[in-house]
């Protein structure tokens, strides 16, 4: 008996969809054999109630009917008991979270880039009040800064109040500003409070 299984990531995708790729139906019907695929294994450490989940990449070596799949561990899990590189793996289509075909559909890479954003967002369920585009401090900064609009000055100054994260990670607390993160840095906007939509503002 297994001592492990694969988790099928499809409802986690469809929940987390702005941080969570998952492969289209294309990219995946281009995996073929002697390729890699990402797969998610969820298995028992060394204690009995110890479960330890490991994203591990697997080498194709059957592609059959059905989108079934056969291959190898390429990876060695690092807790997983009964499990090492090299072990044969039945998979299908579902469990692939990452292949070795760029994807065009890749919903999650527009919001890969990161954002300074409040805990009052991140963490305390607030939504985005207030939010403004600067100039990138980096490439991998989108610019954008988000608050829930009611932080002091005191709250702002101290930097454990605040998260650097991706766009992505902001969307999945409020994705009500989507639409609005192609505009150019020097823009800013805060929510109306009659309708509740956003509007531009002058501190931009």
């Amino acid at each position: 008996m297994l001592n492990w299984q694969l988790d099928d990531p499809t409802e986690t995708a469809a929940a987390n969809r702005y941080t969570f790729y998952k492969p289209s139906p294309e990219v995946l019907a281009k995996v073929a054999v002697g390729e890699v695929v990402k797969l998610i294994f969820r298995g028992r450490g060394d204690d009995a109630d110890d479960v330890h989940v490991e994203r591990m990449w697997v080498l194709v070596d059957a592609v059959h009917p059905g989108a079934r799949f056969d291959g190898r561990l390429d990876n060695e899990p690092r807790h997983i008991r009964g499990l090492q590189a090299g072990d044969p793996v039945s998979f299908e289509a579902r469990h692939i979270i990452n292949t070795e075909h760029r994807d065009p559909h890749d919903f999650t890479a527009r919001f890969i880039k990161r954002a300074f954003v409040t805990n009052r967002i991140l963490h305390d369920g607030q939504a985005i009040c207030f939010l403004y585009r600067e100039s990138p401090d980096e490439d991998q900064d989108s610019g954008w800064r988000f608050t829930a609009g009611d932080e002091t000055d005191e709250y702002m100054e101290d930097t454990g109040n605040i998260g650097y994260v991706s766009l992505g990670a902001v969307l999945s607390r409020d994705d009500s500003v989507l639409h609005l993160l192609d505009e150019p840095a020097g823009s800013a906007f805060k929510r109306d409070e009659a309708s509740g939509l956003f509007v531009p503002d002058s501190r931009g």
